[in-house]
């Protein structure tokens, strides 16, 4: 079952499309673009795009991770370039945001002999 698409007023479109276009994610300039009044709180402009601020900005992340994973890879060949410290550090921020995070592994040693005791599973039918 599809969910209705929500209606946005044009000013609303125009603030979510300069948010993360034109204004580079300024809330202040969007709203500007968009021609809300310079008296107009910024949070009575948000709070209802709430949701669609959040996946914009997660969608933006997602399309720039390709370039984080180049740029990772671009300091593998020259390691000496400069900013190449800072570039490892974006990139590997934009790829936890994007879900790609390196997994860890949790070792667990028992020299004891001793056992573990644990929780019964929980049911996966929510209750």
């Amino acid at each position: 079952m599809d969910t209705p698409k929500k209606e946005y007023t044009e000013k609303q479109q125009a603030f979510l499309d300069a948010l993360m276009g034109e204004a580079r994610g300024n809330i202040r300039k969007a709203m500007d673009i968009a021609g809300y009044s310079k008296g107009t709180k910024a949070s009575e402009v948000t709070i209802p795009l709430k949701e669609e601020i959040i996946e914009q900005a997660s969608m933006m992340l997602a399309m720039n991770a390709p370039k984080a994973a180049h740029g990772l890879l671009g300091v593998l060949d020259d390691p000496t370039a400069l900013g190449a410290r800072n570039a490892i550090n974006a990139a590997r921020e934009v790829l936890d945001r994007t879900g790609l995070v390196k997994k860890e592994k949790v070792e667990v040693t028992n020299n004891g002999g001793g056992m573990f005791i644990l929780p019964p599973k929980a049911d996966d039918v929510a209750q």
